[in-house]
């Protein structure tokens, strides 16, 4: 059985959307807008934008429960995502880099790299759908608690 999933978005106002993610009814609205010289009056993130945040998010989640599974002290946990875009349009990203940065008690560097190798190799689909279009590059700093 397959699991499937289904958003709606509906428009506000001007270029102002509003879209529920999966699970609607356990999800918060998400606003999308576009630029002002498009119409847009910055009432949300930027769609694309949104799919770094999607990245950030999901390997993120796995990062940490796989550290929190090897018993990493783990006391503050950050993704960032930079992403080059292409000159022309449809202005698709070319090349993505993660850095993960991991605040905890006497943390592992073993266990950081194989916690990232893991969800970006195996149970991040976010990371597995980008990675067949984008170079998607990662590393990672350790700072002490």
């Amino acid at each position: 059985m397959s699991d499937n999933h289904e958003i709606t978005i509906k428009l506000v106002d001007g270029m102002h959307f509003e879209g529920k993610a999966y699970p609607p009814e356990e999800s918060p609205d998400i606003h999308m807008d576009a630029t002002g010289t498009v119409g847009g009056q910055g009432e949300g993130a930027r769609p694309q934008s949104l799919m770094l945040v999607s990245l950030a998010g999901c390997t993120g989640m796995d990062v940490v429960s796989i550290l929190r599974k090897k018993r990493q002290d783990v006391t503050g946990f950050e993704v960032t995502v930079r992403a080059e875009k292409a000159d022309e349009h449809p202005k698709v990203y070319t090349h993505i880099w993660v850095t993960y940065t991991v605040t905890g008690h006497d943390i592992d560097p073993a266990a950081v790299e194989r916690s990232i190798e893991l969800s970006m190799e195996k149970y991040c689909p976010v990371a597995g759908m980008l990675k067949q279009i984008v170079p998607i590059e990662t590393d990672y700093e350790i700072i002490p608690d």
